[in-house]
Formats: structure tokens, sequence, C-alpha cells
């Protein structure tokens, strides 16, 4: 820091203010001490920052090793929140959140010296009583139930199905079909409890749930078998990613889409548009989702204090050519 001082013209303070990111320094200075901190190749110590002033300016994520859609997006947009503060983030993936599992990855993260951690963990064990989160840093819960003492952020999965079975009963439907997300996941269960309240409130017959595993080829399946039944007039599937799959089965087998079968979709993804038809989905901001997790944990960590707030994230139905009134 001498050496740049030295170079840039400057004090040792105003080196120090610009490398720990004052915005104290005047433009023109600031850009000196950088150029000078390139001469000299000086980069600041991180461990030495972290132990003058107790943080260490990164964030462990716990995460499910479970290649989903939804799970790739929320954790870039947790990535991105991150880096937008300046902070660096270290990812530990699980392959079950089991308890051993769940402890070691706390502690492995704790040993990388982290300030804080979010949990994105969308198997259901997390809500289990056998599941307990280790203490000793601030925590920030994606997805999960608000058992655990600690600030929720996750989309709201129940708003979000019934903006999709009540645009297919509005249109005239007489029931909806739902091909529902694995049994252990969350926002699959939300949906699917969702789905169902909201046609008993409308006094609808209940069709029996078909369980998928997100993948474009379960949709194909179980498509398939609801083609055959000419009572199928509306499906809405948990994720885009199955509702393409049964979109395809219904055009194989001769339904047309909306002509015959309306469909709806879960997600926005990028493609959800250029689907053929363009497909009817419910829109989620993983990006909000993202932003809230790391903004509860920050002010966890600047408060050292544990907060307990539950943030859900509002969603959208994106209408488009893949619903239509029934036929006749």
């Amino acid at each position: 820091m001498a050496d740049v001082a030295r170079e840039a013209g400057v004090s040792g303070q105003t080196v120090s203010r610009v490398a720990n990111g004052k915005t104290n320094v005047d433009d023109a200075t600031r850009e000196r001490v950088l150029a000078a901190m390139r001469s000299v190749g000086y980069r600041p110590n991180s461990a030495a920052r972290a132990l003058r002033n107790g943080q260490f300016r990164s964030i462990g994520a716990i995460i499910s090793a479970l290649p989903t859609f939804g799970n790739s997006r929320t954790l870039s947009a947790v990535a991105s929140a991150v880096a937008a503060e300046g902070l660096t983030i270290a990812l530990m993936p699980v392959t079950q959140s089991t308890q051993s599992e769940v402890t070691g990855a706390f502690s492995w993260l704790s040993e990388q010296a982290v300030d804080g951690i979010i949990i994105l963990i969308e198997q259901h064990q997390l809500d289990e009583n056998e599941i307990e989160l280790p203490k000793g840093l601030p925590v920030v819960v994606i997805g999960a139930d608000a058992r655990h003492e600690h600030p929720v952020v996750d989309t709201n999965q129940a708003e979000g199905a019934a903006f999709a079975t009540n645009h297919l009963l509005d249109l005239g439907h007489r029931t909806v079909w739902h091909i529902a997300g694995p049994p252990l996941s969350y926002a699959a269960e939300r949906r699917q409890r969702s789905w169902r309240a909201t046609l008993e409130r409308a006094g609808r017959e209940t069709p029996p749930v078909l369980t998928g595993d997100w993948s474009a080829n379960s949709g194909y399946c179980h498509g398939l078998r609801l083609a055959e039944d000419p009572s199928v007039t509306a499906v809405f599937a948990a994720n885009d990613q199955m509702a393409l799959g049964l979109m395809r089965a219904l055009h194989e087998k001769g339904r047309t889409v909306p002509g015959d079968v309306s469909v709806v979709g879960f997600d926005d993804m990028e493609e959800a548009a250029h689907f053929w038809p363009p497909l009817t989905t419910v829109r989620q901001s993983f990006e909000a989702v993202g932003r809230n997790a790391v903004t509860a944990l920050l002010a966890e960590i600047a408060n050292n204090s544990q907060g307990t707030a539950v943030v859900e994230v509002p969603t959208e139905l994106v209408v488009r050519s893949s619903t239509a009134a029934p036929a006749g």
C-alpha cells in the first residue's frame, strides 16, 4: 500500500479507502490510485481484510444436486445478486437432504470462511422435524415451509397454480387435469394442493393426479394416456417442460392444441413463447427470489440478528395460444 501511495502521490489512507470500495474519494484520485495498483501489482488481501473488519465478503449456498430448470435459474439469480453486492459465492451441492448431508455441507462452508448461507433444497425432507439447520451463521431458506426460525423466500406457488386453473375454468372447461411434479418437491406439492382447492371451490370434479418428474418425457408419457380420453379438454402441467412433452403426445395422437385440449404450464421458460403453439404459462420471477434471498441474508449479517420473515414473490399468468374455449 505504501508503494501504491508513492506511485499515486496520495496518502496511505486514501489507498485504503479505494481498496475497500469507499465512496469518499473523488473520481480522478480513484483512477490514479487504481492505475498505481495495476502498475505495482497490488491486490487487496481478503484474508487480512476479514481479520480487520470481521467479514469475509463471501456467501455460502447449499443447493440440491437435482438438475432442474427451477433450481438452475434460482441459483443463477442468487449468484447474480451476490455479485452485484461485490461478494463472492461458495457452492455446496447435496444429493439428499438428510441431516448428515445438510450438517456436513454447513460445516464445510463454515470452514470456507463465509458470512452467511443460503439454502436452496427443493425436497420436502428439509421441512421434516428431524432436519435441524445448524446454528452459528445467518441463514436464509429458499423454497421451503416456514418451520425453521430463518427467513424464507419463495415464489407464491399457490397463487400461480390458482391462476392457471381458474384461467381454464373461465374459458368454459368443465374441469382441469393436472400433471404434477415429483412427490418430494415442495413446489410441486404446493401447486397440486392449490389446483385441487381451486377446483373444489368451483364445485368441479377433481380428476386423478398424474405424477411426473419435471421432464418433458414424463409429460409425454402422461400425454399419451390423456390423449385417449375424449373427456380431457384442459390440462395444467406443473412446469413448462412437462407441458412440452404433453403437447407432443397430443399432436401425435391427432388431438389439436388448443382446439381439442388446452394446455397451461408453469415457469415461463424462455422457450415457452416458441413452443407450437406458444404456451400459456405462469411466469415466476427467479430474479426476484434470488434478489430477496440475498437482501434478507445481508440484513441478518449487518444486524447480527436472526430474521424470521417470509417473502412470497408474486406470479403472473402469461396467456398465449395454447388455451381456448372448449370445442362446441
